[in-house]
């Protein structure tokens, strides 16, 4: 545990969120107290990925650099409002990484829809078996999983000109403070830490990767330091400034902190870009029937274990909605939700962890496809295509919910749903409808809350275990309840 469990929570204080997703970036500005929960949103920025030749392919990266300044620029209208700041806190999506030699970034870093990774999987299975390699690091395979990808570097040579690799939170994080290290939860998702939460030294060694590239590692609630001095003219706050607090950087790890849930009796379903559907444990579960099913051990905040297995998410939607804005369609996803809901349910839905659907494209065509080769009728018209890629999504989830529960033996009694998922009615009912369990519903800004909900802690603001945290969030969140139906 981290902060100030034993001792009394001081007055209400503010803090500052950044949470990098697939999609876009914010800035959050919170008030944070025992009783006290308030967020405000400072910036939203895009956060588009950008291909560039290389040699023989067009390389898909972030533009992590851009990103950053975007990350500053929102931090700067938090400085002018509130320049009493206490913390700062950095979570992002998982798995990708930046290189650096000498402290400098070589290049940006590659995205994990990139194709390269598919090459990484072959170099770690010719090293260690899949059944091995999911009990040493307990991860669901994901073909763009961190060792995979880190195992394509180190056959290109990239670790000839670089000397260590930090994940993106960690990166931004050191951007801000000059500070090189590695936040457990989100280096959980390397598939490189062993069951106590280090680095898992025997399993670098036979994928032939550089130990001394690894930086050390903290766990959430750990101050890292203060802003850089040359961050003091764009970043004008009080006094020495806030201090950068390592929270829950897998922002799936800070939204689980969020969940206002009986983690005893409950299962948790994070549903942004990805729908990341799973119950909290106290220890790994690495049962053979568990990579069967492809169930990933990560690490949560306070030591905690998230078990779940990734669903493709609203990816499905938002990639459809590109596509037919692209084709000269005017949609808009709000629209197509009113007009799927009233539709009939359909009769058959698609598999929504097809491998198909991962890379960026034109995923109508792909899901049409993906019927037609089963003597299947896909729907015609974008409403139709959106009240089925809910229900198939709704099917996943409950199926899922299904599974953890049976793997694990806790007792599902209901389902919270946070993240922008929570925000579509249409996909809750349905989960709700095809589970059996009620769904609750909130809070959207479940990842920002998380990070906000550790840095309040780490500063004294707010005191006690995950289960206090989260009463707070059930105490000062509205959740909307949606029964089976």
């Amino acid at each position: 545990m981290s902060g100030n469990p034993l001792g009394r929570a001081t007055q209400d204080g503010t803090v500052a969120a950044v949470d990098l997703g697939a999609t876009s970036g914010r800035v959050m500005h919170a008030r944070v107290g025992a009783n006290t929960l308030e967020l405000t949103e400072a910036a939203r920025f895009p956060n588009t990925p950008v291909r560039v030749w290389e040699g023989s392919r067009a390389a898909l990266h972030w533009n992590l650099t851009g990103l950053y300044a975007s990350v500053l620029d929102g931090l700067a209208s938090v400085s002018r409002s509130d320049p009493a700041l206490r913390s700062i806190g950095v979570d992002s999506w998982a798995v990708d990484y930046g290189l650096l030699r000498n402290g400098r970034l070589v290049g940006e870093p590659y995205h994990y829809r990139d194709e390269r990774t598919e090459r990484g999987v072959s170099l770690v299975q010719a090293a260690v078996e899949p059944a091995e390699l999911y009990r040493e690091g307990g991860l669901q395979f994901l073909p763009f999983n961190s060792l995979y990808q880190l195992a394509v570097d180190a056959a290109d040579g990239a670790f000839d000109s670089a000397d260590r690799f930090l994940l993106v939170p960690d990166l931004i994080t050191y951007w801000l403070t000059g500070v090189q290290q590695a936040e457990r939860t989100n280096a959980s998702t390397t598939g490189l830490l062993t069951a106590e939460g280090e680095w898992n030294d025997a399993l670098i060694g036979r994928l032939a990767l550089p130990r001394e590239a690894f930086p050390s590692l903290v766990s959430a609630g750990t101050s890292v330091g203060g802003l850089l001095p040359t961050l003091a003219r764009d970043l004008p706050f009080a006094g020495a400034g806030p201090v950068v607090t390592a929270v829950g950087s897998h922002d799936t790890a800070s939204a689980v902190v969020a969940v206002p849930m009986d983690a005893s009796r409950a299962a948790y379903i994070s549903c942004g870009t990805w729908g990341l559907v799973g119950v909290e444990l106290e220890h790994r579960v690495v049962s053979e029937e568990g990579r069967a099913a492809n169930f990933t051990n990560e690490g949560g905040v306070d030591g905690r274990i998230r078990y779940l297995h990734n669903v493709m998410g609203l990816w499905l939607l938002s990639e459809s909605l590109r596509e037919w804005q692209r084709r000269g369609l005017q949609v808009g996803l709000s629209g197509l939700l009113a007009e799927a809901a009233e539709l009939p349910r359909p009769t058959d839905v698609f598999d929504a962890d097809d491998p198909r659907f991962l890379a960026p494209g034109d995923m109508p065509s792909r899901i049409a496809s993906w019927f037609d080769e089963r003597g299947l009728r896909a729907p015609a018209s974008p409403a139709g295509m959106v009240r089925v890629i809910v229900e198939s999504l709704a099917a996943a989830f409950g199926d899922t919910v299904q599974r953890a529960g049976s793997l694990t033996g806790v007792g599902v009694e209901a389902i919270h749903i946070v993240g922008g998922g929570a925000r579509n009615a249409l996909l809750c009912q349905a989960t709700a409808d095809r589970s059996g369990l009620p769904v609750l519903a909130g809070p959207v800004e479940a990842t920002a809350i998380g990070n906000v909900l550790v840095q309040g802690r780490a500063v004294g603001l707010l005191t006690g275990d995950l289960e206090t945290l989260r009463a707070l969030v059930a105490r000062t969140t509205q959740i909307v309840r949606y029964d089976p139906r």
